[in-house]
């Protein structure tokens, strides 16, 4: 298995369904939340594909350890698991958090990953993540998730689409506090924008247009820096881009995956 960089892999948990000997598409989520918030796209892709969903720690029932970890640590937990599934290669999509273990992987384990999708992510974000660890460890999960629907969702999708709006922040506020601390820090030491251009993978990067949590222009970083990438921006979209434009991104990831698998 490709090292990650440290000696023990975080543990993750997953889920595998779809057709039997299908390629294995493995479906990243967005910090803070879990592998549901694929549900839009998943018939769709389970149509193609072996979906491997995973959670991240403090996600989902996933334990979180006691102790710092990176976006490579991320990474090597995936790592660990295609092993553990035999998966000597995969395709990958990843939403925002998922998006950057997806660039780890893509850059430093470039025989594990056929494909790449990235949306709503980015190469770099500042140290303030840092600081939210600071408030989650002291204040719980309340004050990011009561902010949550304005950063992932736009008034017009609260507007139209409240229940899924609310069933999504709801989840998150269910998450453990010391695993979302964690993956916060992982974000705010990372700065892949060095590595992009070792991804020789064929990547679809997708922005929402109004986004404010990872804006387009971070998503131009990432194509400018991956040589043959592509970028599509989805207007009227935020954060969470594949459940307020759904049919949109499920059409542009699924036309990409099929050409790259």
């Amino acid at each position: 298995m490709s090292d990650p960089g440290h000696a023990a892999p975080l543990r993750l948990t997953a889920s595998l369904e779809g057709p039997p000997g299908a390629p294995v598409l493995v479906l990243g989520n967005s910090i803070g939340t879990t592998r549901a918030v694929w549900d839009p796209q998943a018939a769709a892709l389970r149509a193609h594909f072996r979906l491997l969903r995973f959670e991240y720690p403090g996600h989902g029932g996933c334990p979180a350890p006691p102790r710092p970890y990176s976006i490579g640590d991320l990474a090597g937990g995936v790592l660990a698991l295609l092993d553990a599934h035999r998966v000597e290669a995969a395709l990958y999509c990843g939403i925002s958090l998922g998006g950057m273990v997806g660039i780890w992987l893509a850059a430093h384990a470039p025989e594990r990953i056929t494909g790449l999708g990235l949306c709503c992510t980015s190469a770099y974000l500042d140290l303030a993540w840092t600081q939210r660890a600071v408030l989650v460890r002291s204040r719980g999960m309340a004050p990011v998730a009561d902010q949550a629907a304005g950063r992932w969702f736009t008034p017009a999708f609260q507007r139209r689409d409240w229940p899924a709006v609310a069933a999504i922040v709801d989840a998150m506020r269910g998450v453990d506090p010391e695993g979302y601390a964690g993956c916060c820090e992982a974000i705010g030491g990372m700065d892949q924008r060095a590595s992009l251009g070792s991804v020789t993978a064929p990547t679809l990067v997708i922005a929402g247009a109004e986004d404010p949590a990872t804006p387009p222009w971070h998503g131009g970083v990432i194509a400018r820096g991956i040589s043959g990438s592509r970028l599509r921006v989805i207007r009227g979209a935020s954060h969470l881009a594949n459940v307020s434009a759904a049919g949109e991104v499920t059409a542009a990831l699924l036309g990409h995956l099929l050409a790259a698998g």
